[in-house]
């Protein structure tokens, strides 16, 4: 293989095994490099040499400046996007290589500035949170009904948004994750209604939606229910590479103009020709073979469902989940899901996320149903050499405190700060965020008073074995407030 090409000889048998290059404009000038014996003075620096460092940097080909029609350049990127934004009905689509969290910070901006109100669901990614750290606006949180039966958000309802936008009728935009982490669904159409009622756009996080539209048995897409902005991973739900996102944008109540502008400024200049190509390759697989790939993988899941139930294992499902989110609950059993995670880890199986009471294994159309099968069997063993007593259902802490704002999340984000002992910080200020992970959503965000309940919340996620994250010390023993 001479040492200067892009790493040709590796991957000319499995270039394009689904026929999408002809209409895949990235995938095909990614194969086309592939495919041609190069001598690149340009970066990246590896010059596709994989001799040096190995095979980790076979196959990365920068986005190239200038015009190049058959080259990974920007426009040919804005052909592809063009390509997604006809096939989702969008006015706009941008693809993204800093997953949807650079998506959603370039979202908030581009709907509200310093000093504005967004309406914002407390269901949502601590990426947006960010967004609005960026931003400088102020949130009015709205919190979703929260199912007694399993601790876990349901939907958010629309007489909850109009009762909140009546009362902040000078909100900037409504921004809302649908589905949750868990697979819970809102009615978006009804949503759309009540936010287009104010003139405002209604923004869409659905980081694990990307599949949705593309078999009957799947909800529709939410752009087609009438959000105006939907953040989409990629990397989540489809075959692409990490950190692939795309965001779909109608531009009847946001300015086009102003998202572009936005977006860019969330984006490397040193995009990843790779990354683009994968979203362009998952695009084109979705349009041409999406319902024959995914039907199987619902009919399997399905039955796995129907398995667990059969072996006393709870399971969230109904009309308004994702068919293919596979959510386990185990406080009924008494089993604990770190124990069974640490089971299926040694069988070399990662699953999503696990806590002492849920299991996520994460389902997509790459799986199989014999992939399927041999999971759920698993965790069935799994689960019976685990059970025990019964514990109550207790909401999550991400979804069980009533966030009070006193500062704004920029203004608290670049304060100056105290670290205190937890037990003093009650009354305080918080200066961080503070997130059991997964799923990422804060108990505590900058500028936002802390309150023994969000503690209480905080040490019991904690003690239960669920990671704290994005907080100076994950031990809680300190916390960082703003100065009295």
């Amino acid at each position: 293989m001479p040492q200067h090409a892009f790493g040709a000889a590796t991957l000319l048998d499995t270039k394009d095994p689904m026929g999408l290059r002809s209409s895949a404009p990235l995938l095909d000038a990614w194969i086309r490099d592939m495919e041609t014996d190069r001598s690149p003075f340009q970066i990246p620096g590896h010059k596709g040499r994989t001799d040096l460092t190995g095979a980790i940097v076979d196959g990365d080909i920068p986005v190239l400046p200038g015009n190049h029609p058959h080259r990974i350049s920007p426009s040919l990127i804005l052909e592809a996007e063009a390509i997604a934004a006809n096939l989702w009905g969008a006015d706009l689509c941008r693809f993204g290589v800093n997953g949807s969290s650079g998506s959603n910070h370039a979202a908030v901006m581009a709907v509200a500035g310093p000093g504005d109100k967004v309406i914002v669901s407390r269901t949502l990614h601590k990426s947006v949170l960010v967004g609005m750290v960026y931003s400088g606006v102020i949130p009015v949180w709205i919190r979703p009904e929260i199912n007694p039966a399993t601790g876990l958000p349901e939907y958010l309802p629309s007489s909850r948004l109009a009762e909140t936008l009546a009362e902040h009728p000078d909100a900037k935009a409504v921004l809302i994750g649908e589905p949750s982490y868990v697979g819970t669904m809102s009615n978006i159409p009804r949503l759309a209604k009540v936010t287009h009622e104010y003139g405002i756009p209604l923004v869409v996080d659905a980081a694990w939606a990307a599949h949705y539209g593309f078999h009957p048995d799947l909800p529709q897409h939410p752009l087609a229910e009438g959000a105006d902005i939907v953040v989409t991973s990629a990397h989540k739900t489809l075959p692409s590479y990490s950190q692939a996102s795309f965001v779909l944008v109608k531009g009847d109540y946001v300015d086009l103009p102003r998202f572009n502008k936005m977006f860019d400024s969330t984006q490397t200049t040193s995009m990843s020709g790779r990354i683009l190509a994968s979203i362009d390759a998952a695009r084109a697989l979705l349009q041409r073979h999406g319902e024959e790939l995914i039907g199987p993988v619902i009919e399997a899941t399905a039955r796995g469902r129907q398995a667990l139930r059969d072996a006393g294992i709870d399971v969230i499902d109904g009309e308004y989940i994702d068919p293919l989110k596979l959510v386990i609950l185990l406080s009924s059993i008494g089993a604990d899901g770190n124990a069974i995670e640490a089971e299926l880890l040694n069988a070399n199986i990662d699953v999503e996320m696990a806590n002492r009471d849920m299991i996520i294994p994460m389902i997509t159309f790459a799986d199989t149903p014999e992939r399927i099968n041999d999971l759920i069997r698993r965790i069935i063993d799994a689960v019976n050499r685990h059970r025990g007593e019964l514990r109550p259902i207790s909401v999550a802490a991400s979804f069980s405190i009533q966030p009070e704002v006193v500062v704004s999340p920029r203004e608290a984000f670049f304060s100056k700060y105290e670290v205190v002992p937890a037990a003093e910080a009650v009354g305080r200020v918080s200066a961080e965020m503070i997130c059991p992970y997964p799923p990422g959503v804060p108990v505590l965000s900058p500028g936002e008073r802390i309150t023994q309940a969000a503690l209480d919340a905080l040490f019991s996620a904690r003690d239960s074995g669920v990671r704290i994250a994005f907080v100076a010390d994950p031990t809680l023993a300190t916390l960082k407030v703003l100065p009295d």
